[in-house]
Formats: C-alpha cells, structure tokens, sequence
C-alpha cells in the first residue's frame, strides 16, 4: 500500500465526516460554537489523524496515530446519540452514522493489533 488513501478505513472516515457535515447544517444556529464545532472538529480529526500517523513512514507512529483517530470515533459516536437525544437528528440518521462509527472503531482495532504485533508491541 503506497497511500493513505487507499485504505478502507481512510475512505469511511471520509465518508463518515460528510455525513455528519450534512446532519450539522441542520443543528439550531445556537448549537454553531457548540456541538456543531465539536462534533465537525472530532470527525475531521478521525481521516486526518490516519493520514498523518501513514505519512509518518513509522509503525509505531502509525498506531499512535491510529490510537488517537480512535479516540475522535468514540467522540464522535458520543456526540451523535447527545444530538439523538436533543433530537437534532433522527433516529434513522443518527444510526446511519453511528453504524459507519462502529465499523471505523472496529477497523482502527483491528488495525492497531495487527500492526501491534508486527512490531512486537
């Protein structure tokens, strides 16, 4: 693999942060310094954080990065039920994006053991 962009899990972080660009154009204007930053800024950091940590050319690096692009999912993933639950979003968007979420935390697992244990770490 020679780009970061070839990776799966880049392309549904990517995928993940247009949507929830689209469901927080929607939040209430008084929500614009609140949730809708913080959940815009967590979704951004998760394809950015995995770009960086692969640019990085370090395996160790790279599951630092990973490590933290997995802290943003989680974020996020929380952000998405507060906004169910102040009914911002519908049940149907928010599970939409919160199982694309789930898929990103599984696969930022699984990436972290796999290259774990290449490294011996």
């Amino acid at each position: 693999m020679t780009d970061y962009k070839d990776l799966i899990v880049w392309q549904k972080s990517m995928e993940l942060a247009r949507i929830i660009y689209r469901l927080t154009s929607r939040f209430p204007r008084d929500e614009v310094f609140g949730l809708t930053n913080q959940i815009r800024r967590a979704v951004v950091s998760i394809p950015s954080n995995i770009a960086e940590g692969f640019g990085r050319g370090s395996d160790r690096e790279f599951i630092h990065f990973l490590r933290i692009a997995k802290g943003s999912a989680a974020e996020v993933e929380t952000q998405i039920l507060i906004s169910e639950d102040l009914h911002y979003v519908s049940p149907d968007d928010a599970q939409t994006a919160l199982s694309l979420c789930d898929e990103i935390l599984r696969m930022l697992g699984t990436m972290i053991v796999k290259i774990g244990k290449r490294i011996g770490k």
